[in-house]
């Protein structure tokens, strides 16, 4: 009995860290493709991490019910060569994002570009520029 619990800890383990590559890198055929939606919203978390950044923001529907946004964009070295970095977002700033949705018509997708209330705008799209030295962040 305590070989076969320890097999099964193992086994969970090895399966768990071999499926994460396959979970974690996905095509686009959750997305909605070439649809665009502008949604103006609220920041609550923006996460830094491999494989891929998300974006968290609130933003009120046309009926007034808020939801939460989860979108994605790419790795953080690409990120960095688009001129973004771990600290684009603070939490409580306003925010007007441009998302390809999901099918599902959940609140979830892919960030195109953000655009900030003092103007600034931050794409995820068009090719990825070379860095120029330094870690950029």
């Amino acid at each position: 009995m305590k070989y076969t619990v320890s097999a099964f800890i193992v086994m969970a383990g090895v399966l768990s860290s071999a499926g994460e590559p396959l979970v974690a890198h996905h095509g686009a055929a959750t997305f909605d493709t070439g649809k665009r939606v502008e949604v103006q919203g609220t920041v609550t978390e923006w996460v830094w991490s491999n494989p891929h950044c998300f974006l968290k923001f609130e933003a009120k529907g046309a009926d007034g019910t808020v939801r939460g946004w989860v979108v994605e964009t790419s790795n953080p070295p690409d990120m960095i060569n688009r001129g973004w970095n771990r600290r684009s977002f603070k939490a409580g700033e306003p925010i007007t994002a441009t998302v390809e949705p999901v099918k599902s018509g959940n609140p979830v997708g892919r960030l195109l570009e953000v655009k900030f209330a003092d103007g600034r705008v931050l794409s995820t799209e068009g090719p990825v520029a070379p860095r120029q030295g330094g870690p950029g962040e």
